[in-house]
């Protein structure tokens, strides 16, 4: 607090008041600094398992953009190259098979520390009524998207450094599923309560989930032609936003995770109004 007076009596410019004033802007420019220093992403190495294409690719992006040193790994070593000529030269690239848990614990071992994991890997969705649906190929969808985050998880934190986070991906389809959407379904509800469970027994590591709604990427590509055409203007047509989302959407959310120091257990849902409309 300012105590001294601006003006002396005489009228004259108080000096003792400008030298508390001086001091004060010092201490806020040096708060404002340690602020920016413990939120920044600058210098920091992130490891993004699906990172060369659609949210994994654009996170990416986002976080060198940010000044981080970022890590892509996915099984196409064509898209690995083609993602890495696009992003900083510091920027690294490893082809795995994320669906083996032996490839997941080489690959950490080789990448060494780091400080934050994103795991956006996914493949196509096929989505089928549960009387049509073959369990044993249900199964495999879960090898990549939840098997391999836990995987991942298992192996990648403790090589975390001390501030780091774990960030996965979940799905609106978990709270919000349609016919057809079973194995989806719970694959999403199945993520939301390991993030959960793993903040609590990880901590003080914040482990967080962003959760997209229909997001326009190259996961939808195995579904016909005119039922992605559907989707997506059913998407315009209804959500509260009016759009299907982009992957720059997304990649914000995982930035925004990467940065924040206080939040733990959070699936932060980023649909365009999905779960409201």
């Amino acid at each position: 607090m300012l105590k001294a007076n601006r003006f002396l009596p005489n009228g004259k410019w108080n000096r003792f008041f400008a030298w508390e004033l001086c001091g004060v802007k010092k201490r806020i420019n040096i708060m404002n600094n340690q602020i920016e220093s413990k939120s920044s992403l600058n210098g920091k190495r992130v490891i993004i398992l699906g990172g060369s294409t659609g949210i994994g690719f654009a996170t990416a992006k986002a976080a060198a953009a940010e000044g981080a040193k970022v890590v892509i790994v996915s099984g196409n070593q064509s898209k690995i190259n083609n993602a890495l000529s696009q992003l900083p030269e510091d920027a690294e690239g490893y082809a795995v098979d994320l669906s083996q848990e032996e490839n997941i614990k080489s690959l950490f071992e080789q990448a060494g520390n780091f400080d934050h994991l994103v795991y956006t890997a996914a493949e196509n969705l096929n989505l089928s009524n549960i009387s049509q649906t073959e369990i044993e190929a249900a199964r495999k969808f879960f090898n990549l998207r939840y098997w391999g985050a836990y995987a991942a998880v298992k192996y990648g934190v403790p090589f975390i450094n001390k501030g780091g986070s774990v960030n996965l991906t979940g799905g609106t389809a978990g709270a919000r599923p349609a016919a057809g959407w079973s194995i989806a379904s719970s694959i999403c509800g199945a993520m939301e309560g390991l993030v959960r469970a793993l903040a609590v027994e990880l901590a003080p590591i914040r482990v967080n989930a962003v959760v997209p709604g229909v997001i326009d990427t190259n996961l939808w590509d195995s579904m016909p032609a005119e039922d992605k055409e559907g989707l997506y203007n059913w998407a315009k047509d209804t959500l509260l936003l009016g759009r299907v989302g982009h992957a720059e959407d997304v990649a914000l959310a995982f930035v925004y995770l990467m940065k924040q120091s206080f939040g733990t257990g959070l699936n932060l849902v980023v649909d365009g109004g999905t779960l409201l409309a």
